[in-house]
């Protein structure tokens, strides 16, 4: 993160945030270890922001404190996975039905626009990418509609779910269908085919569901045991 960025937050802020990405993208992968001393020594800052963080990542669920023993990255809890899949799913219906009625060209575009980027990342194999895209491609749809608050409170479950999704695309699966549902809303949003696009959300959230089979025998290591 840049001075810039920085400058932006509290240095708690800031370790949480720099070590949430991490945890997000899976450069700190599920049920690895991480230290408050290395933390602090790789983003130069005192031990005390390193704790509060852990603190708070911890009431996030994504890591597990253990006294004497150490501190761990979560592993991705499918229950959990299934919890927010609902969640965002009866969200995001309600959301992409209200989108067809008051959707604004802006917005029309922007989403397109996103889905243009997603198939040039696909071409380019670009997975970092197609993760950002992804997330905001479903951003732009609740912001379009004013109910990016809305969205904001969903995220704050969706710990396991994203983790999830970027293990899939991580491992090239359903690439494909990811970006053919997010074309396929895009239009039906414009055309006002309501029904079409609660149909394509639903699809589009039953991936992972699909997905996590292959996941867990790829991944054993990252997922919790039934």
């Amino acid at each position: 993160m840049d001075r810039f960025v920085r400058k932006r937050y509290s240095t708690t802020d800031f370790v949480y945030e720099t070590i949430k990405e991490q945890i997000m993208t899976l450069v700190l992968p599920p049920g690895s270890t991480i230290s408050e001393k290395d933390i602090a020594e790789e983003l130069e800052v005192s031990r005390t922001p390193v704790r509060e963080s852990f603190l708070r990542l911890s009431e996030d669920d994504l890591l597990d404190i253990r006294p004497q023993r150490g501190s761990f990255v979560t592993k991705i809890d499918l229950s959990h996975v299934e919890d927010a899949r609902f969640l965002r799913e009866h969200m995001e219906v309600a959301t992409i039905r209200l989108a067809c009625e008051t959707v604004t060209e802006k917005a029309l575009l922007l989403l397109e626009e996103n889905v243009v980027k997603q198939k040039q990342a696909k071409e380019r194999e670009d997975e970092e990418e197609l993760f950002a895209l992804d997330r905001e491609f479903h951003r732009l749809i609740s912001e379009g509609t004013g109910k990016l608050r809305i969205w904001e409170v969903v995220q704050k479950m969706n710990t396991h779910l994203n983790r999830a999704l970027k293990l899939s695309i991580h491992s090239k699966l359903n690439w494909h269908l990811l970006i053919q549902h997010h074309e396929g809303m895009a239009q039906a949003i414009r055309a006002k085919q309501a029904d079409e696009a609660e149909a394509l959300v639903r699809d589009h959230l039953k991936l992972i569901t699909y997905d996590q089979y292959e996941l867990k025998e790829a991944y054993p290591t990252y997922f919790e045991e039934e």
